[in-house]
């Protein structure tokens, strides 16, 4: 298995210091216009302002975006009264954290700019080891505010509006060598903040860096800390991890380290023992790979369903593997296990409703593609294949391509053609019948008209049957469908 404190992906070359301090010069020269104007409203009213945190690290790796993070020694509501003025939108619902959110449009050398800013007072977060909210006390300087802070990385400034540098960490060095190494002790720091630990293997696959050693140490000891975090903070962790450059490397360090036991245990789950035989693939790693493949199919940017789906659609193979009598692993029914696992999971880490529907719906439906064969499916059959996968569709053909990790080429390449054939056959039918739009022929105003009784169970009956009538011959004419709906009402009169 793969080794994320000594294995990583290629990278591109390690940029020299002053390389790094070029890239930030110029990055924070583009923001200078807004962020100036910000710092000379707070120095004027007796206050210091700095840049701090993700915008600084950002800034000197060259990719600093519109989402500026500030630091000050002014207390939350005089930060209110400072940028109402200024803003063109204020919002106040982290003030509770020391946090004001701001919107704000500013002329830059590339024209207007929309910035959103956030700017929160000096302050230090500790969890009560029973406590699942980290308690918030203000500081007055800003290495105090500085030492709390995740990662060195992360713990760099720029007093504005001077732009005096600020590092008391090492952060700079730590950035140029691409490494995760926490400020003080990582016991103190996750102690602090459980989910650091998550946030560790996240920055890893973001930023493609390794986590120095001590940090890997202290995050398999304490793993169990993360239970005191929230289902929600987990969650939006995870869920950035995931949509990240490259998920595998963080999702390894999870599993490594033993986090994913308390964040999602049913991926660690999936390091099944192999059978002396060899006769079924590592799970966990062709998990993985799937992921890999999900997301270099991806076409509109990051798909945190598909990828969700991909990471998860094999879940239920734990629990349903069995030893045959003639040496063969099965796994029957692992799809429709795997998408009840996927659904207990996701509700226990609070996704939304939707997104736990559609993630378990293409668990459930990933081997459908299987019984296709070389192509011997009936036109109903793919028309049902059409309707179960619904608006999924596009997600689903992504996720049954990438689930073929085979090395044998004659096998992926059969696999790719019979995929190809049937991709083919439902652009020719919905083209044909606008297969994502399939309805009976006839509604259930007209059901009622045509049988002259009133809403009810029976009306729901008959729009299933017409429904599947649909499904396995097609659109009919209307007097056929109608002809149709009255035999079968008939008949089920003779049955009762």
């Amino acid at each position: 298995m793969p080794n994320p404190k000594t294995d990583s992906p290629a990278q591109p070359p390690t940029p020299d210091l002053s390389t790094v301090q070029r890239r930030a010069v110029s990055e924070l020269l583009r923001v200078s216009p807004v962020a100036d104007d910000l710092a000379r409203r707070f120095r004027e009213a007796g206050f210091s302002l700095a840049l701090v945190g993700g915008s600084v690290r950002d800034a000197l790796l060259g990719r600093l975006g519109n989402d500026l993070d500030f630091t000050t020694d002014a207390r939350p509501q005089d930060v209110l009264k400072l940028v109402r003025p200024w803003a063109d939108a204020v919002w106040d619902v982290g003030i509770a954290f020391g946090t004001v959110g701001c919107l704000k449009s500013a002329d830059a050398a590339d024209g207007a700019q929309e910035y959103q800013i956030e700017i929160t007072t000096y302050r230090s977060e500790i969890y009560d080891r029973a406590s699942r909210k980290p308690e918030v006390s203000y500081g007055d300087s800003i290495e105090e505010d500085l030492v709390r802070r995740d990662f060195a990385v992360n713990a760099m400034a720029v007093a504005l509006p001077q732009k005096e540098f600020i590092d008391p960490h090492g952060g700079l060095a730590d950035l140029a060598r691409r490494v995760l190494r926490t400020p003080g002790a990582p016991q103190d720091s996750f102690s602090d903040d459980p989910l650091r630990m998550l946030r560790a293997a996240r920055f890893a696959a973001q930023l493609g860096f390794t986590v120095d050693a001590e940090v890997l140490a202290a995050m398999r000891d304490m793993g169990d800390r993360i239970a005191i975090v929230s289902a929600e903070r987990v969650r939006d962790e995870l869920n950035k991890l995931v949509l990240s450059a490259q998920p595998r490397r963080g999702l390894e360090i999870l599993v490594e380290t033993g986090l994913a036991e308390h964040v999602l245990p049913e991926l660690p789950a999936l390091r099944l023992e192999r059978d002396e035989h060899h006769r079924h693939k590592d799970v966990y790693e062709h998990s993985l790979t799937v992921l890999d493949q999900a997301i270099a199919l991806e076409d509109s940017g990051p798909d945190l369903t598909l990828r969700l789906a991909a990471l998860l659609h094999d879940i239920g193979k734990p629990r349903t593997r069995r030893f045959e009598k003639d040496g063969r692993v099965s796994f029957h029914h692992h799809e429709v296990v795997g998408a009840k696992m996927t659904r207990k999971r996701m509700t226990a880490l609070k996704y939304s409703k939707e997104m736990i529907k559609d993630v378990s719906r293409l668990v459930e439906l990933h081997l459908r593609f299987h019984g296709y064969g070389t192509g011997e499916w009936t036109d109903s059959a793919v028309r049902r294949y059409v309707r179960d996968a619904g608006p999924l569709l596009d997600r689903l053909h992504k996720l049954t391509r990438s689930d073929c990790t085979t090395r044998n080429k004659r096998k992926a390449s059969a696999l790719s053609r019979a995929y190809d054939g049937l991709e083919e056959r439902i652009a020719r039918l919905q083209e044909q019948e606008e297969l994502n739009a399939i309805r009976p022929d006839l509604n259930g105003n007209e059901i009622m008209e045509i049988l002259d009784v009133g809403p009810g169970p029976e009306i729901g009956e008959a729009y299933r049957f017409l429904l599947d009538q649909r499904l396995e011959n097609g659109p009919l004419e209307r007097a056929a469908a109608v002809a149709l709906l009255k035999d079968w009402w008939a008949a089920r009169g003779e049955q009762a």
